[in-house]
Formats: C-alpha cells, sequence, structure tokens
C-alpha cells in the first residue's frame, strides 16, 4: 500500500472547531454502518439505540491532570511557561518549557512559591525538571495548574477566568480516575453517568483501560515517524477483568467497542498473536494506519479530528480512508462540531462477517 501523508488532507473551514462543551449527551452523533449504508445523523444521548446487548464498550480512565504551569526563573524573574508530558519517577518530569532557549541544567524554577530544578534541557523545548518531593509536585499541580486544553481551544491562560473552572470539570470524563493524562480522551467527554446506566440497563457491559495521553497526540505527524511506523510512546495498563469481559463478549457474539482511538490504540497496543488480549501494564509506540490488521476492535466511537493528524490515520485504518473522507464531507455539510469539544462518530460495521475477515490476526502485520 503506497501511503502519502497526503492522503489524509482535508478542508476544514473556520468556525467548525467547537472552542466550548455542550451538556454531556447533548452533541450530535453521526453513525457509519459500512461502505454501502449511507451515514445516518442523531443525537449522542440515544448512543443505545445503535448497540446492541452483548456488546462490551471499553472506556479510558484515565484522568487529565492540570498540567500547564506558570512561574518564573529564580534569578532573573523571566517568566516561564510549562507543559507537563509525564512523570518519569517520583517527582522527576518530562515537559515543555516556553521560552526554553535560555534554560540551562542547574536553574530553579519558582511555581507557588516552591522552588523546581532543571535537570536536563533537550530539543524542541522539552527539560527534565524534579521538584522537592512528589507530594510536593502533586499540590503545585492540583493548585496552580491550568487545563492542558489543546492550542485550538483558544483561552487566555495567563488570566484565569470562571471558565476555567468549567473547564477543569467538563475536560475530564465521569469514569476518570487514574492521574496522568496531559489531553482528555474525548470520546468518553459526551458519557454522563445517567448514559452509563442506560447502557448498562440494556445488557451492553462498560470496562475500562487506562491509556495516560500525552501532548504527543496533538504534534503532527512526523516524516520519521511515517518511515518508522511509530509514533509518541504512552504509557497503558489493562486490568484482568477488561481482559475477561472481552473474552466473554466474543463467546456470546457480542461486538468490543473501543470509546476513543486512546482505547483502540491501548486494546491493540496490548493484542498479541498467540496470546490474544493480555492484561497488565504496558508501554506503546504503535501506529495505526489503513493497512493495519485489526485484532481486538469491532467498533469505534470517536470525535472528528484534525487533517493529517495520527488520529484521523487510525480512524481511517478502522473504516477505511474514502469513506471516513466522505463522512467528514458530510460532518461539514450538516454543520458539525469538530476536534476535543465537538461532536461524534460511531463507527460500526453492520457486515460483521466481511469485518471479521479485514481484522484476523496475521501475525506478519502484527507489529505494523
Amino acid at each position: 500500500m503506497n501511503l502519502k501523508m497526503d492522503d489524509f488532507d482535508f478542508h476544514l473551514p473556520p468556525g467548525y472547531i467547537a472552542q466550548t462543551a455542550l451538556p454531556r449527551g447533548a452533541s450530535r452523533l453521526m453513525v457509519w454502518q459500512g461502505e454501502k449504508d449511507p451515514v445516518q445523523h442523531d443525537c449522542f444521548r440515544n448512543i443505545e439505540q445503535w448497540l446492541q446487548p452483548k456488546d462490551c464498550l471499553v472506556v479510558n480512565n484515565s484522568r487529565v491532570i492540570p498540567a500547564r504551569l506558570f512561574g518564573y526563573k529564580k534569578h532573573t524573574h523571566a517568566r516561564i511557561e510549562l507543559l507537563l508530558h509525564r512523570e518519569i519517577e517520583p517527582g522527576r518530569w518530562e515537559a515543555l518549557a516556553r521560552p526554553a532557549k535560555r534554560l540551562q541544567p542547574g536553574v530553579m524554577l519558582i511555581i507557588g512559591g516552591e522552588e523546581i530544578l532543571v535537570e536536563k534541557v533537550g530539543e524542541r523545548g522539552g527539560i527534565m525538571m524534579r521538584f522537592a518531593s512528589a507530594k510536593a509536585g502533586w499540590r503545585i499541580i492540583w493548585r496552580f495548574g491550568i487545563t492542558p486544553l489543546p492550542p485550538y481551544i483558544h483561552r487566555n491562560f495567563r488570566q484565569p477566568t470562571p471558565q476555567e473552572s468549567i473547564d477543569r470539570r467538563r475536560y475530564q470524563t465521569v469514569f476518570a480516575s487514574h492521574d496522568g493524562s496531559v489531553a482528555a480522551p474525548t470520546a468518553g467527554l459526551h458519557f454522563s453517568r445517567i448514559l452509563l446506566q442506560r447502557l448498562k440497563k440494556k445488557g451492553i457491559r462498560v470496562v475500562p483501560v487506562t491509556l495516560h495521553v500525552g501532548w504527543g497526540t496533538f504534534a503532527p505527524v512526523t516524516p520519521e515517524a511515517w518511515s518508522n511506523h511509530k509514533l509518541h510512546a504512552e504509557r497503558y495498563v489493562i486490568p484482568a477483568g477488561t481482559v475477561k469481559a472481552v473474552q466473554e463478549c466474543r463467546r456470546k457474539g457480542g461486538r468490543v467497542i473501543a470509546c476513543g482511538t486512546t482505547t483502540a490504540r491501548a486494546l491493540e497496543a496490548a493484542s498479541h498473536p498467540r496470546e490474544g488480549l493480555t492484561a497488565g501494564p504496558g508501554v506503546t509506540e504503535l501506529f495505526i494506519r489503513p493497512g493495519y490488521c485489526w485484532k481486538q476492535v469491532d467498533g469505534l466511537l470517536t470525535n472528528f479530528h484534525l487533517p493529517r493528524s495520527s488520529l484521523f490515520m487510525l480512524v481511517c485504518a478502522f473504516a477505511g480512508t474514502a469513506n471516513i473522507k466522505h463522512a467528514y464531507h458530510e460532518a461539514v455539510k450538516h454543520g458539525y462540531r469538530f476536534y476535543s469539544y465537538g461532536d461524534a462518530m460511531l463507527c460500526v460495521p453492520s457486515s460483521q462477517e466481511t469485518f471479521n475477515n479485514k481484522r484476523h490476526i496475521d501475525e506478519t502485520n502484527a507489529g505494523t
């Protein structure tokens, strides 16, 4: 398959990027059931009508931390902005710094009256920093941090407003329970607790995985990533109970529906040719794009993504590039809201036999 990054470009007119979130469940829902069926338009609160008893909905329960921090250099008082990436060990973090040109190892930063040591300065603004202790670090993060909204949602981060308290609550799923993400698993933002109860009442099982989303999710796909078939690394955990639920779903003839590209990535990364889906922690650099042989995911719930992004490529890998480009054209035509705070799309192929042929486990392509 001779793919090019240009194959995943599309035009999105200005004004389609959602800047605020609607109440949970109030967003629109586009439903794609196969290339022979026209897309359907509905409201997200009706999603259970498109799912079946015995289906298993897998969600990402990672919790977004307020990872954007503002401070200054101790000796020069020059202002600095930090975007945390991940905790390497207790109290020690990878982060992006802006501006980073004049940062050097050994510089002390001050945030909320607390000192943070810059240990290492890398490329493209990346730094390694250490809080006085792990406890001090988390205290600073939760007290002084700002919700790490993506750059296409416009906020004045330097002047906290009432919108920050709204974003801190709304840019978080109702099932978030494990701190670690610096970007939300946005497909899960649509669910309310009442809606989850309705799904369970219908016989749809809802089970978690944990994948901590890094800021690399917003990074453009580089030529190196394209040629190496690898993306930014993200940590995940697959609970044993989720593995059991997926296996039971398969035995009963149900479908495994991944809530979001992050959940899909975790499920596929934890799938092995012989053992199938395996429980436990892991780190994945999996780059899912057209040509990938799906192993665990039968249906995909997702938001509408950026052109040329790895997330858009993953959705194209699931339903076909031409199909998804057509669906996105329909989304623009019908005024759907795009990106993190936008509307949702459910891909559930109606011909399961055809899809099973497409998602068989092929050991030669397992690492594609």
